[in-house]
Order: C-alpha cells, then structure tokens, then sequence
C-alpha cells in the first residue's frame, strides 16, 4: 500500500517549490553565486598585491612607508567591513561609472589587504635571517634578495593563511546587497520577501555558502599538499 508522506514532509515539500521552483526563483540564486564567486576571486587577486605591498612597508626602514603602512593597517583593522563599502562605493567612486561588482571587489580587495600584509609580514620575519645573508653572499642586491629566496620560503609557510583569509573573504562579501547587488544573500532575502517565508531561503542560503566553502577548502587543501611536497624535493 502506498503510504501518504506525513504533513509536515508535504508542506515542506511546497514550501520548497513556492520559494526556488515558481516563477524560477532558483535563477536568482545561481546569479547570486556568479556574483559571489566574481567578487572575491577579484577581491582576493587586489586583497593579495595590496597586502605584499602594504607587508613591504611595514618591513621597511624608511619612516615614510613605514608609517604609511601602519596607519592603513590600523584603520582597516579598526573599521567595520560594510562601512567601508559604502564609503568606497557611495563616496570615493560615487562618480565612477564602473560596474557595481567591480567597486565592491575593490572595497574587498582594501580590506582584505590589511589582512595579508600581516600575514606576508610575519612569513617573511619567519624566514630565518641566514637566508638573506646567504643569498646577500651570493652577490644578490636586497630586491633581489627578497624575490628569489626570501618570498618563496614565506609563501609556502604562509599559504595555509592565505587559504582561511580567502575563506573568510568569500563569507564577508555576503555584505554586497547593501550597494544594491544580488549575491547570494541578497537573492535569499529577495525570495524571503517575496514568498513571505523567512525558513527556507535562509536554510538555502546557508547551505550553499557551506557547499562553496567545503569545495574551496578541499581544492586549497590539495593545492597546499602539492606546494609541500614541490618544497620537499
């Protein structure tokens, strides 16, 4: 005999239909990833040059870059995220007729920068002090120095951080819907409101950041493995 499913499965069961099936709500959340995934890919890509060049100051002993370095740090370590998105996207490039994702990844990317540099900073004071003056031996001038022997040692011990910064990067961009573009977050609540259910667009929501977090962290985890063992031989 045929079992009638209990009614709590079935009302699930329409729920889920009403919130990603009709009028194909699910398309706004398949943008919302591209959009996601675009952001912080970019993010990450300005996030990483700004933050080398930022841990380039601290490291300095130029007073100058010096200060300069420190004082971005402090005030991107001392401000919330979505304030300086809205000051980046309604103010500094609120005359700018770039797309708005682009603006929002360059807002990422300068958070996300202060971040790295610390963390390029303490891989490079990780590296032990005879690497450079070996490599100095060997007639290499300090830029030289620094690129050859000294960044491709911290690299490899600082990567595992750069892999959670990413991770993190990716979960912060979630903020975006406050400059009006629909990510992943901004389709869920798009959904909630339009479907008048709170439950299902925030499971859904929650669900495919996990599922794009747990690939991101398998793929990084096998990246770092193959970056050991190149150091290896």
């Amino acid at each position: 005999m045929n079992q009638i499913p209990p009614l709590w499965l079935s009302g699930l069961s329409d729920t889920f239909y009403k919130c990603f099936i009709r009028d194909n709500r699910y398309q706004l959340l398949l943008s919302g990833i591209l959009v996601t995934i675009r952001i912080s890919l970019l993010a990450a890509a300005i996030g990483i040059v700004l933050g080398f060049l930022i841990a380039l100051c601290n490291l300095s002993k130029n007073k100058a870059l010096n200060r300069i370095g420190k004082v971005y740090t402090d005030i991107i370590r001392g401000t919330p995220s979505v304030t300086q998105l809205m000051i980046i996207y309604f103010v500094i490039f609120a005359a700018v007729p770039w797309p708005k994702w682009v603006i929002a990844s360059i807002a990422f990317g300068i958070n996300s920068g202060a971040y790295v540099s610390e963390i390029i900073r303490a891989g490079i004071l990780s590296v032990d002090i005879g690497q450079t003056e070996a490599g100095r031996s060997l007639g290499l001038n300090s830029r030289q120095t620094m690129m050859s022997i000294v960044v491709p040692q911290a690299l490899t011990n600082i990567f595992p951080a750069l892999c959670n910064e990413f991770i993190t990067l990716v979960k912060e961009t979630a903020i975006v819907g406050y400059v009006g573009l629909m990510d992943i977050q901004k389709a869920g609540d798009f959904i909630k409101s339009a479907t008048y259910t709170a439950f299902m667009p925030l499971i859904g929501t929650a669900v495919i950041y996990f599922v794009i977090i747990k690939i991101l962290t398998i793929l990084l985890g096998r990246a770092e493995n193959k970056m050991r063992q190149s150091a290896q031989h």
